[in-house]
């Protein structure tokens, strides 16, 4: 099973042992996946399962709530469709808190399990600027290579900082430009200058070099931990 529904658990056959299987399925998945180094969407998915499970086991109202809901018919007053609540009863209730109870232990150590190799493969990259870093680093470009390769992927990167009730927070943005290959005359240097005389609204544009020390998947996990990398980088 490559994905596992938001409200899996409450969705259809509220059994123990079907939802059992159901889980054990899409972790099962998820080994295979992480076995071939592909750490996202996976891990993503694993953190949101595990969040959500447990605000369950900490809230039976809400539990209850991710109940799906009974079509009534339309409400012409207000001009839209009406929905009831179904209610489960104590032993489905029960019968939910064995599975959650269940599954926590279950998707922990898988987020673990991919926390380690993620850990790992950061540990193994080397992020470093290219040419003079200017002031502004919030916009620019990041060039990322493998170990014995000499193709290069070029990025442009963008960081927004996103703000809600409670917090700050930085994201980032990368989108692929181009694909080259480095050579004693095709430097770091002269692609990033290349990418200056093509690129003019970055005349002075800030640019790193990350490089793995592995052949790992470019989209399911370079990609993502660079985006981190990039991050924790620039202030």
């Amino acid at each position: 099973m490559k994905n596992l529904s938001e409200n899996w658990i409450t969705e259809g056959w509220v059994d123990f042992e079907y939802k059992k299987y159901i889980l054990l399925a899409y972790l099962q998945h998820v080994e295979s996946q992480f076995k071939e180094v592909k750490l996202y969407p996976p891990l993503g998915e694993l953190v949101q399962h595990y969040s959500k499970l447990k605000s369950f086991s900490e809230n039976r109202e809400q539990l209850k709530a991710s109940f799906p809901k009974l079509l009534e018919g339309p409400d012409f007053k207000e001009m839209k469709l009406k929905y009831k609540a179904l209610d489960p009863d104590d032993d489905m209730m029960k019968q939910l808190e064995e599975i959650v109870a269940y599954a926590l232990p279950k998707l922990k150590k898988a987020i673990e399990e991919g926390k380690s190799i993620y850990d790992f493969l950061e540990e193994e990259m080397v992020i470093e600027p290219v040419g003079i870093s200017p002031i502004y680093q919030k916009e620019g470009y990041a060039f990322l290579s493998f170990k014995d390769s000499k193709d290069v992927y070029i990025y442009r990167y963008r960081i927004n900082l996103f703000q809600n009730s409670l917090d700050t927070f930085k994201g980032i943005m990368m989108q692929l430009i181009e694909k080259v290959k480095i050579s004693l005359s095709q430097t770091f240097e002269q692609v990033k200058l290349d990418l200056i005389r093509a690129y003019k609204e970055l005349p002075n544009p800030a640019a790193y070099r990350i490089h793995c020390a592995h052949q790992i998947p470019l989209q399911e996990s370079f990609l993502p931990i660079s985006k981190r990398l990039l991050l924790k980088t620039i202030k």
